[in-house]
């Protein structure tokens, strides 16, 4: 009969440093109480193989299909990778539309109840005009932003008797992956090209950046000039 003396202990074979060489129990005793002995170091000392080191997979099958490769967490989102952007588009109306496009699109989809010209008004703003038109169903107001008659700023206005904030972002976050942009009011997606916001209590809108950003800068630049005449006219007192 084997006594405890004569059973085989794995700190004994695999780290014989910490060994005390008298029985299994008074082996295991330092073991569990050292903290540099980490459960991994346990199972590496009691491994079949020499040194702890794992057993080496079996080579893969002669003409047998390379394994794929893992999808990285927070990767492009899925629409963007698959199409090359963001929607820019919504019942076929796209951003970058002449106005007379979006006219005859409206005019012909029973979605929105559009009135024509009289849905039609100029902005303050040089070179820009705005569609605004009823919904159907789930949107409560549309609004079409153009500048020099292209089609730059879609907003929907959804209602909240039939949708809702979390739906909407639900579906958004599924097709178009993690946002660029999440805070208590706005949730953002975003490309070189396009935005898409969903904005509290729940406006849906696109934003064409190319023009964005053009009319940004100028409005900067003319700013600009026009803190330089205050100055020079100051200066004239």
């Amino acid at each position: 009969m084997k006594t405890m003396n004569d059973a085989r202990c794995p700190a004994r074979t695999g780290l014989p440093g910490l060994c005390r060489g008298n029985s299994v129990r008074a082996c295991l005793a330092p073991l569990a109480c050292a903290p540099a002995f980490a459960p991994s170091a346990w199972a590496q000392a009691a491994s079949p193989v020499a040194g702890g080191a794992a057993p080496a997979k079996p080579a893969a099958a002669a003409g047998a299909p390379p394994a794929k490769a893992a999808t990285a967490a927070g990767a492009a989102s899925p629409q963007a990778a698959e199409d090359g952007g963001f929607p820019r588009s919504f019942r076929g109306i796209e951003l970058g539309m002449a106005k007379e496009e979006v006219d005859a699109l409206l005019s012909a989809d029973s979605f929105f109840s559009y009135r024509g010209p009289d849905d039609v008004s100029l902005l303050p703003s040089p070179n820009q005009s705005l569609i605004e038109t009823a919904g159907a169903s789930f949107v409560k107001r549309a609004f079409f932003q153009f500048y020099e008659g292209k089609l730059w700023v879609m907003i929907l206005v959804m209602d909240q008797r039939k949708m809702d904030h979390y739906s909407v972002y639900s579906s958004l976050r599924a097709k178009y992956g993690e946002p660029t942009l999440l805070d208590p009011r706005e949730v953002r997606w975003e490309d070189e090209a396009t935005r898409v916001a969903l904005e509290r209590p729940l406006t849906l809108r696109y934003l064409d950046l190319a023009t964005y950003r053009s009319l940004r800068e100028g409005s900067e630049a003319r700013e600009a000039v026009e803190e330089l005449e205050r100055r020079e006219f100051l200066g004239d007192l």
